[in-house]
């Protein structure tokens, strides 16, 4: 018997494009990875819908843009009734699991209005954004919050404390014993306290492979998808040995950044340059002690899938599972004097993404690059249709990847690409007297220019062309008017056709347009007489051979 199709759904938290040898990054040893975008397609522009985690995450969980979602921040619900990739995948029989990180809040106050308990079987469906969480880590687990599973297993290492994930997993310790917590970034050059077999990413690739095995042993041999969501590279940045020495100062790229952007900068980027983390993220000191170890955290990573490719390999998994590795955002390490992510510039909203479709259809693209632009929303649709099943459009506003990872591209594929970011809850809104309702940017790209509208203030403007490190904003530059005008043609278009039929699929509204009837509770009405009665009934007959 043909076994299931799966698909295993990798996903880092902040891991930048550039970061990876197959991406270009000189340095940086990521050889697993750069042999995964070897077996399939890497997409070199592809686009989250938010830059910051919370919002991204959910518009990958549901393929729709955060407009049409809802959750524009970090802990705010994903509304009870917003559609999932699991809703999706549960009518076509697909189990839709996590192992790792959502950054999912649950709408605790849309259950209690409709009377579905937190720990019903739908209750946990919907808290859990539609995954059925095998093992859930968020990841930042500060003194005082709700405990992970992973403190259990530390302690039973022998790795106790009152917070074993900060104490030892996120600290290091310095000569005299003294704990360094990870929190801070000055201590980003210790080791971790724990050995690497015991920290966050190889403790998660157990978890996946322990899913995957009782999957495969269970008799009714149902197809899975696995969301495997890895904590790091995110901050705290501290790494275990041998990942916290393994790269030094020199095998940095230098800051991209220049003066030019702090001399009158738009006034939202100057907010922003000027947030706590970008001060620090800005300082010299403070990059040369993180990177390394945001570069260690990778490699890390990249080992990682070499003992899960082995795994997969051995189960005769390769053949019959769909793999995507990507990222929820970037990480500006202090480029464009920022820390963090939140805006826009490539550091930031470009994500690596590789995807490896084992169909034979897909042969004739191995290891080749896409420039076909792409946004995170395109992998729930993916996914559906991989299955076999049919893509609800009217719900999903992403595509298909299939056709390129095939070795066609659609004529009407996009000819741009749209995020969005909503600063409501951050002090930069008071920075800039904003309303909360006006703290809204978006970003259209199409390419070659990268328009970012900022309600209530001028727009931003670059051209990866001629300025691809993104240093010089045209937004007031009167010599760009067509352009701006021809991008803020395309948002105002977006903005007024979201996929909002969410209850009734094109198909029935076509059919009834179709017909060119007028029905009320199954009866004809607005008939003049029979003899139009009777000419109706005749074009129905007729529509009805046809």
């Amino acid at each position: 018997m043909a076994r299931a199709k799966n698909v295993l759904w990798i996903m880092c938290d902040q891991l930048r494009y550039d970061y990876l040898g197959c991406t270009g990054h000189p340095t940086l040893k990521t050889p697993n990875i750069d042999a995964m975008a070897r077996r399939g397609v890497l997409f070199t522009k592809a686009y989250v819908q938010s830059p910051i985690c919370g919002p991204s995450r959910m518009s990958f969980y549901t393929g729709r843009y955060m407009r049409s979602h809802g959750s524009h921040w970090n802990g705010w619900p994903l509304r009870v009734g917003e559609p999932t990739l699991g809703d999706h995948l549960n009518k076509i029989g697909v189990r839709n699991v996590l192992v790792g990180k959502t950054h999912m809040a649950p709408d605790i106050e849309g259950m209690k209005a409709l009377g579905i308990p937190p720990e019903s079987v739908i209750g946990v469906h919907v808290a859990e954004c539609g995954f059925e969480p095998y093992e859930r880590d968020d990841g930042l687990h500060p003194t005082g919050r709700p405990r992970p599973k992973y403190d259990e297993y530390l302690r039973k290492q022998g790795f106790d404390a009152p917070n074993p994930w900060e104490h030892w997993a996120n600290s290091g310790a310095a000569e005299d014993g003294s704990l360094q917590n990870g929190w801070l970034l000055v201590h980003a050059d210790k080791a971790a306290r724990v050995p690497d077999e015991h920290s966050e990413t190889p403790y998660m690739t157990r978890r996946a492979m322990d899913f995957i095995s009782e999957a495969e042993a269970e008799a009714d041999g149902r197809p899975w998808c696995l969301h495997l969501s890895y904590i790091k590279p995110h901050w705290p940045y501290i790494a275990p040995e041998p990942y916290a020495s393994m790269y030094s100062t020199d095998d940095m790229i230098p800051a991209i950044r220049s003066m030019r952007e702090r001399q009158n900068p738009h006034p939202v980027f100057g907010a922003y340059m000027d947030m706590r983390y970008s001060r620090n993220m800005a300082r010299d000191d403070a990059r040369e002690k993180v990177i390394p170890t945001y570069m260690g955290l990778i490699t890390q990573i990249d080992d990682q899938m070499g003992v899960l490719m082995k795994f997969l390999e051995a189960r005769g998994l390769l053949d019959t599972t769909m793999i995507v590795f990507t990222s929820d955002h970037g990480d500006y390490l202090g480029d464009h004097w920022m820390g963090e992510k939140d805006l826009f510039h490539e550091q930031s909203a470009k994500i690596p993404l590789i995807v490896i479709d084992p169909s034979q259809e897909a042969d004739a693209t191995r290891g080749t690059r896409s420039d076909a632009l792409v946004e995170g929303i395109d992998l729930a649709p993916t996914f559906v249709d991989y299955f076999g099943g049919k893509v609800p459009g009217h719900i999903l506003e992403g595509r298909s990847l299939l056709p390129l990872l095939r070795g066609s591209t659609p004529p009407d594929w996009r000819k741009v690409a749209f995020s969005e970011y909503d600063y409501s809850m951050q002090d930069v809104r008071l920075k800039l007297n904003q309303p909360i309702e006006r703290c809204r940017l978006f970003m259209v790209f199409d390419g070659r220019w990268k328009y970012i509208h900022a309600s209530g203030f001028r727009p931003m403007l670059y051209d990866l062309e001629t300025d691809p490190e993104e240093y010089v904003d045209r937004g007031d530059d009167p010599d760009c008017a067509d352009i701006i005008a021809r991008l803020q043609a395309e948002l105002f278009d977006w903005a007024l056709h979201p996929s909002g039929h969410i209850t009734t699929p094109r198909e029935k509204i076509a059919a009834y347009a179709d017909n060119q009837l007028q029905v009320k509770n199954g009866v004809l009405i607005g008939i003049w007489d029979e003899k139009e009665l009777t000419a109706i009934k005749d074009g129905i007959a007729q529509r009805a051979k046809i």
